[in-house]
């Protein structure tokens, strides 16, 4: 578990290959739509400072999953449904972003409870 500096944890782990990704890549979570659980999955071509955070649809941000240096590699985080508080959100549409050097995606997420 890692202390992502937002008031709680999350689970983050390095999917450990022999090879370093070409791209940087943000992955549609699974599942999706979700009612609960979810996982979100991204790699990285270089070692960059990563932010991954949760939003909802008028921009607010609710949760910061990543905010760290990490290595070149695969990553998968573990996203429980609650915002930085802890408090479970409601069934809706969520966008995650991910930054990672000059890389920035965005996706969306259906939460359904």
């Amino acid at each position: 578990m890692i202390e992502n500096g937002f008031g709680n944890s999350t689970g983050a782990t390095m999917n450990l290959s022999s090879s370093t990704p070409a791209t940087f890549s943000l992955y549609q979570n699974q599942p999706n739509p979700t009612s609960g659980l979810t996982v979100i999955s991204y790699s990285l071509s270089t070692n960059s400072h990563v932010k991954l955070d949760i939003y909802d649809v008028a921009g607010q941000l609710l949760n910061i999953l990543v905010d760290e240096n990490q290595e070149a590699g695969s990553y998968q985080v573990v996203w429980d449904g609650k915002d930085n508080t802890g408090k479970e959100v409601i069934r809706g549409v969520y966008f995650y972003k991910l930054k990672a050097d000059k890389f920035t995606a965005t996706k969306k997420l259906i939460l359904l409870r």
